[in-house]
């Protein structure tokens, strides 16, 4: 994994931004402030539950598989395989007009999970199911978010 780079990130929220609210801000809070404060540092976090031992993400306080809440934050790889993405030609929302084409992904950590998330540094051409993938960090707003862009084969 790598430090941050720059543009808008992928995620959900508002922020207020030149050109109004901004559709790309993750909500912070409390509970996600750990995952948040990790990417800003380079690191991706999941979160992992000691009854049934499965890793899951976007980061919850119970176990999606199992429903206990004894679940706690783990640093992840940042190694992950392309599972399905998507070229968006066209998105009126600020700021991701600015920024089209861009790779909308969905991608499999190699811990288990499923994220999305969207791929950068590769043109579309050379996308192709389970290729090999990297975490990258890029900043958004106040915050820095995770993205992959094409790594190392196994």
């Amino acid at each position: 994994m790598t430090g941050a780079g720059t543009g808008a990130g992928a995620g959900a929220g508002a922020g207020a931004g030149a050109d109004g609210p901004r559709h790309d801000l993750p909500g912070v809070d409390t509970f996600t402030r750990p995952y948040w404060d990790a990417a800003a540092q380079g690191r991706l976090l999941i979160r992992r539950c000691a009854a049934c031992g499965r890793a899951h993400h976007y980061p919850r306080e119970f176990c999606p598989h199992c429903w206990s809440e004894d679940v706690a934050w783990e640093q992840a790889s940042g190694r992950a395989t392309l599972y399905t993405w998507s070229v968006v030609h066209r998105n009126d929302l600020p700021p991701f007009g600015g920024r089209t084409p861009y790779v909308a992904a969905v991608v499999d950590l190699a811990e288990g999970p499923r994220m999305m998330t969207e791929v950068v540094e590769c043109e579309e051409r050379g996308l192709r199911v389970g290729m090999a993938l990297e975490a990258h960090f890029r900043q958004a707003g106040d915050v820095t978010v995770p993205v992959f862009r094409p790594g190392r084969e196994p």
